[in-house]
């Protein structure tokens, strides 16, 4: 599948909105970005939390650069063939990295069946 960055940045904004305000509202100093590809050049990682986990923040506070949520462009187009496809796979992406914002592991992820 292909899509230029700006379109593809819209159907991220887009599925964003979508997600439950009790989801998103809890984000503290929290960017969401979109970028190509990881810095490793691989097509295997959708999204990343690059970031503290809330549960996880002792002293974290005023001046802190915010955490990142990053949506990997790429690779989402390599294991989707349509968009309604790939619009599922950013709504799980976005939810599976918020998740690791409020704390939860891979494996609980996994349980949930959001991984």
């Amino acid at each position: 599948m292909e899509m230029d960055a700006a379109t593809f940045e819209t159907l991220v904004v887009d599925e964003l909105d979508l997600l439950p305000d009790d989801m998103v509202d809890g984000l503290d100093n929290v960017v969401f970005v979109v970028e190509d590809r990881p810095e490793d050049g691989s097509l295997d990682l959708l999204g990343l939390y690059d970031g503290l986990a809330l549960t996880e923040r002792t002293q974290y506070g005023m001046g802190e650069l915010p955490d990142r949520i990053v949506v990997y462009r790429e690779p989402h187009l390599a294991v989707c063939d349509d968009e309604g496809e790939l619009r599922d796979e950013i709504h799980t992406t976005l939810v599976h990295e918020i998740a690791h914002f409020y704390g939860l592991d891979d494996d609980r992820l996994h349980e949930l069946g959001w991984a």
